[in-house]
């Protein structure tokens, strides 16, 4: 417990986050938002241990991505009412449960509830994103997202991977078995290091407060700006990695879905990136940081339309795409973080809210291009996205850049 009461004096003095304190909110954040990916490699397995048809195993999917966005409305916006550290450790242990739940389920009933519950708590990533901007020095606050955010990258790509190895080890059961043991001790770890009288930032009622997100967005419109860039570039994101498949699973390639996954490691630049703009961000690069990004992602979908006769150039698409959306995502967040203090733990929420739909437009118009026009047609969605971004960028740039933060650094 004396650590708890130093990280208590720490953060009261705005000392900020130490690079242990960040790690390891960048773990967190990451072993909480894997919990919801860890499914899609298991359906085949998940179907067979309870005689679910084809048709309906898409359901563990969808019910953890439900449970998700509704955690994403109702629970982040918490984190402005009440103490953020019960907020945390008490997700993290209805959590453990829930993993425990699916671990052992014998029905399909037991199944559905545990992983919608599992989707719902996962918003805890969310919350730490907000935590990590609260508690970092404001010269270190672009950083600091940056790490958290990078963390939470890398448990969405290591989710498929890591759950693929486990399953193959000691069956599907085994990976969220291990998750829930993991994600116990990383409680644990919490309640040492968060502090422990950190105020609520608002004393408004839990409905005021719900009904305060649309309104902070629609009455600013950096903000806004802000939200359809997130709804752009992960609409161009949702377009490559859900076509992908399609593609590189027929012939001549012919790829196993082993194969295909591995394209997601070449993403791990993207979250090596993340940090590296949350940098950028707190010298006050924020506002130059996303225009080139923007234009990185847009020039992406040049070596990504090759994919019918060059997989290396593929990679160096992936490898730019998902660079460029990440550091505009670190970017993005640093600037609504800076603008409404008081309302960070609001601001993630109704900000993930325009991230989801993006992926979700993206999701399903790249599939209807792919039936259409093939390669060239997911290429030429993806790259009218970006595009889109790019000119919502260009259009909003000078929005009072220098007075209201648009460049992230506070103080200017």
């Amino acid at each position: 417990m004396q650590h708890g009461n130093q990280a208590t004096r720490k953060y009261g003095t705005g000392q900020g986050l130490s690079g242990l304190d960040t790690l390891i909110f960048a773990v967190a954040a990451g072993l909480s938002v894997a919990n919801i990916y860890y499914a899609q490699p298991l359906l085949g397995s998940m179907a067979k241990s309870f005689g679910i048809s084809p048709a309906s195993v898409g359901l563990v999917v969808t019910l953890t991505q439900i449970g998700y966005a509704l955690g994403l409305i109702f629970i982040v916006p918490l984190g402005d009412l009440i103490n953020r550290r019960r907020l945390v450790v008490g997700q993290g242990a209805l959590s453990v449960i829930a993993l425990v739940a699916v671990g052992m389920a014998r029905t399909e009933v037991v199944l559905f509830a545990g992983l919608a519950a599992m989707g719902v708590l996962a918003v805890v990533a969310q919350i730490l994103v907000a935590f990590a901007a609260t508690l970092a020095a404001p010269g270190e606050r672009g950083k600091a997202v940056g790490a958290v955010t990078g963390g939470i990258v890398v448990g969405i790509l290591a989710a498929r991977l890591v759950a693929g190895v486990l399953a193959d080890l000691g069956g599907w059961r085994a990976v969220y078995l291990t998750s829930s043991i993991l994600t116990a001790g990383m409680v644990g770890v919490l309640m040492r290091i968060l502090p422990r009288q950190l105020p609520p930032e608002s004393s408004d009622s839990y409905a005021a407060v719900l009904r305060s997100i649309p309104l902070l967005f629609l009455r600013d419109r950096i903000l806004l700006a802000r939200g359809f860039l997130a709804l752009l570039i992960f609409a161009s994101f949702s377009t490559f990695w859900t076509a992908l498949v399609l593609p590189l699973s027929a012939p001549p390639f012919s790829c196993s879905h082993s194969q295909i996954g591995l394209f997601g490691l070449v993403g791990m630049a993207g979250a090596i990136a993340a940090t590296g703009a949350g940098r950028l961000a707190d010298r006050g690069f924020g506002q130059w940081t996303t225009g080139l990004s923007l234009a990185l992602l847009l020039a992406s979908w040049a070596p990504i339309a090759m994919l019918p006769t060059s997989l290396p150039l593929l990679v160096i698409g992936v490898a730019l795409l998902d660079l460029a959306v990440q550091a505009v995502h670190v970017t993005n967040q640093s600037v609504i973080f800076n603008r409404r203090p008081e309302a960070r733990s609001r601001l993630v929420g109704g900000y993930m809210v325009f991230y989801s739909i993006g992926s979700a437009v993206g999701a399903i118009t790249s599939t209807m291009a792919y039936a259409q026009a093939g390669w060239s047609g997911v290429s030429m969605l993806g790259a009218v996205f970006s595009a889109a971004a790019l000119l919502v960028w260009a259009v909003t740039s000078g929005l009072q850049a220098s007075r209201d933060g648009l460049i992230c650094a506070d103080g200017g």
